[in-house]
């Protein structure tokens, strides 16, 4: 039974800094591609980063050089280290995970999803 639990969600003031974690129970779990995606009220989920089995990272345009996506394959864990937050970044943030390789960014095609974390900066 695979599970992925968000942590680490909060509010914050814009400028500020977060870290959100996914504790990851399933088998090789080094063998994953996992990712971060976001929902704010009102709009659609969308892709924030994704980071391959092998370590290659793609994120958002709206958040490169803010976002930092990483993972600790001996702690089953992925993290996404969140500075110059701005308000626009206020969402609901989901962990995703499928075996393999990334899917891009359409939530759907990844096998496992987490209940997400809620992220407001204001």
């Amino acid at each position: 039974h695979v599970q992925l639990v968000e942590s680490g969600g909060g509010s914050v003031q814009a400028g500020g800094s977060l870290r959100l974690s996914c504790q990851v129970s399933v088998w090789k779990y080094s063998s994953y591609c996992m990712g971060w995606f976001r929902q704010a009220p009102g709009k659609e989920r969308e892709g924030v980063a994704t980071i391959d089995s092998d370590g290659s990272t793609t994120y958002a345009n709206s958040v490169k050089g803010r976002f930092t996506i990483s993972k600790d394959n001996a702690k089953n864990s992925l993290y996404l280290q969140m500075n110059s937050l701005k308000a626009e970044d206020t969402a609901m943030y989901y962990c995703v995970a499928i075996r393999g390789v990334c899917v891009g960014d359409d939530w759907r095609k990844y096998t496992y999803r987490g209940q997400g974390t809620q992220v407001t900066v204001s």
